[in-house]
């Protein structure tokens, strides 16, 4: 024993650095979860939450991490059904993930908030845009995007300002598009127009040739859609295959380059809500640099997964702590975040306290191929 304990003391009697000696502990990392549809119709999204967090942690590591520690990635799958939400839900806590950012879908994000904030796990989403996963006043939920109730009002006033024409509401009876189209559908009645059908089909349908002639015999100059891109698309496309030439307008689900692949040539002319894009703003071009050089496209809700993760290491850096509850206190002290989609707080919800959406039509850039681009922007 002796000779053990002289064979420790050594290096330090002889000045011999001990970390020569003794094997050092790699750093603690920080598991970072994102939660999403990464396979079925929605993919396309879950794809934007992964590159969006994996960018942020790349760039993040890069710097130092935060507090010195290094992030890495734990992907969900939800595949945008609640039930496997909830199962990714509860891997997380499994796991000891205590920060996530996800889910996409309303309707999942929903039952799997419930999750996190029973077991005190902060979470961001920076696409699930229904009112009630921030108004239930859960301490550790936030959201990086907008309100269904936000986003209603500005589709709401731009339709009522298209003078006598009759507008139609199509939903696809989840939490998001039916919330959605009741919200927008509800704030147009209040500025005085009432309208002429108000149906709900199945999402993942392929024929919706029912619905579309029950549109045709309403005479609908509009249809307001409540629902993703995958249906928008195949419900223009049949639209303009029975001569219905009537304008589809949506939210933001409508909001990948997508939408024009699967609904061809008739989706222009589609009216959208959606922030101002925030591939153009200023403090994200060098991220978006980034982002090209690894031939990625940063659309929709890529940057808003970016910016939840600059929000993060903001917050637990302000509040020198990574635990969930910490870190939430310094969210709802109405700090300033500074990120990529720029400058954020938040109120004691855990909305972001700015609403800017606006109004984006599709139709064909310079490069001849039809995306979405603010309405009053030529360019």
């Amino acid at each position: 024993m002796r000779v053990k304990i002289l064979g420790l003391l050594l290096p330090l009697v002889f000045g011999l650095p001990a970390a020569a000696q003794v094997p050092v502990p790699s750093p603690v990392q920080v598991k970072i979860g994102v939660a999403g549809p990464m396979t079925g119709p929605d993919a396309v999204f879950g794809s934007q939450l992964r590159f969006g967090v994996e960018q942020a942690i790349e760039d993040i590591n890069a710097s130092g991490g935060i507090m010195g520690k290094k992030l890495r990635i734990a992907i969900g799958d939800d595949a945008a059904d609640p039930k496997q939400g909830v199962s990714v839900a509860n891997r997380f806590v499994s796991d000891g993930i205590k920060l996530v950012i996800g889910h996409f879908n309303s309707g999942v994000t929903m039952p799997a908030t419930d999750i996190y904030a029973e077991n005190n796990i902060l979470d961001i989403t920076p696409a699930s845009t229904n009112p009630q996963i921030t108004d239930r006043g859960l301490e550790t939920i936030f959201r990086t995007c907008g309100r269904d109730d936000q986003q209603a009002i500005v589709a709401a006033k731009y339709l009522a300002s298209l003078k006598d024409k009759k507008i139609a509401f199509l939903h696809d009876k989840t939490t998001y598009g039916k919330g959605l189209a009741d919200e927008t559908r509800k704030d147009l009645a209040a500025l005085g127009v009432t309208d002429v059908l108000y149906e709900g089909v199945n999402k993942g349908e392929k024929d919706y040739s029912a619905v579309v002639s029950k549109i045709k015999a309403s005479g609908a100059d509009i249809v307001y859609w409540g629902g993703y891109h995958t249906e928008g698309g195949l419900i223009v496309r049949q639209m303009r295959d029975q001569g219905v030439m009537a304008t589809l307008m949506a939210g933001d689900g409508l909001a990948s380059d997508e939408y024009a692949a699967i609904g061809g040539p008739g989706v222009e002319g589609t009216l959208m809500t959606f922030p101002p894009d925030p591939r153009n703003r200023p403090e994200a071009a060098e991220v978006v640099a980034r982002y090209k050089a690894k031939n990625i496209n940063p659309e929709t809700y890529t940057l808003y997964s970016y910016a939840a993760l600059e929000v993060i290491k903001q917050a637990a850096e302000a509040a020198k702590s990574l635990d969930p509850l910490e870190i939430a206190k310094a969210m709802h002290s109405g700090m300033t975040f500074k990120t990529v989609i720029g400058d954020l707080s938040y109120d004691k919800k855990g909305d972001v306290t700015r609403a800017d959406y606006t109004v984006f039509v599709w139709r064909k850039g310079p490069d001849g191929k039809i995306s979405y681009y603010e309405l009053d922007k030529q360019s």
